[in-house]
C-alpha cells in the first residue's frame, strides 16, 4: 500500500444493493450490509433493478449485486469480511 494515499473516510464511502423483489439471497446480503455499514458509519441504499430496464439488463444473473462506491463488489453473495476490508473496517 502507498503510504502517501489517504484511504477514503467511511463518511464519504457508500454501498449499494442491486437487488429484486422476492430475492432470499438479497435478503441475506441486505443483513450482512446493513450490520457492517453500521458499523463502520458508511451509508447505503438499496435499487430495485425491476425498475430500471438497463440494470435488469445489466444484473439479472447476478442479483444481488453489492457495489462500493459505485464499482460492483461482490454478487450472489456478500463476504462480511471482505465488504468490511473493502470499506477499511
Amino acid at each position: 500500500m502507498n503510504p502517501f494515499r489517504r484511504r477514503p473516510d467511511a463518511a464519504t464511502r457508500s454501498v449499494t444493493l442491486l437487488s429484486k423483489p422476492g430475492c432470499h439471497l438479497c435478503d441475506d446480503a441486505r443483513v450482512v450490509i446493513e450490520r457492517v455499514t453500521a458499523e463502520l458509519g458508511v451509508t447505503w441504499t438499496e435499487v430495485d433493478i425491476t425498475q430500471d430496464a438497463d440494470l435488469q439488463h445489466k444484473y439479472w444473473e447476478q442479483i444481488p449485486v453489492t457495489l462500493v462506491d459505485g464499482a460492483q463488489h461482490d454478487f450472489w453473495r456478500v463476504d462480511e469480511r471482505r465488504l468490511r476490508k473493502a470499506l477499511g473496517g
